[in-house]
């Protein structure tokens, strides 16, 4: 996974234009837990995950986009590093799959 997640980091290839890294790399965990393994399996409950996620990060964090999100708090920009978002979208992730 930390392979795969490399190229999200600032919003993209450090591009700092599309969603949060954090964010796109908590709806990859949660396909990972609860995503379907074949084409016809029903994937409701991971597709009701990944929405709450997304929805209660925009809602404590301010945003999913990663410029925002920079502008207003966090990384060069912000008066936080980065790893505060981090942390913090973690910590949403692991509420959200202990519902």
């Amino acid at each position: 996974m930390l392979k795969f997640s490399t190229g999200l980091s600032g919003g993209i290839g450090v591009t700092y234009r599309d969603l949060c890294g954090a964010l796109t790399a908590g709806v990859l965990v949660i396909g990972g837990i609860h995503g379907r393994t074949q084409l016809r399996e029903d994937d409701t409950r991971c597709q009701e995950l990944a929405a709450l996620y997304r929805d209660r990060f925009a809602q404590e964090l301010g945003s999913v986009y990663c410029h925002e999100l920079r502008a207003e708090k966090y990384g060069s920009l912000g008066q936080e590093p980065c790893s505060v978002l981090v942390e913090r979208a973690a910590r949403i992730l692991l509420a959200v799959l202990e519902e």
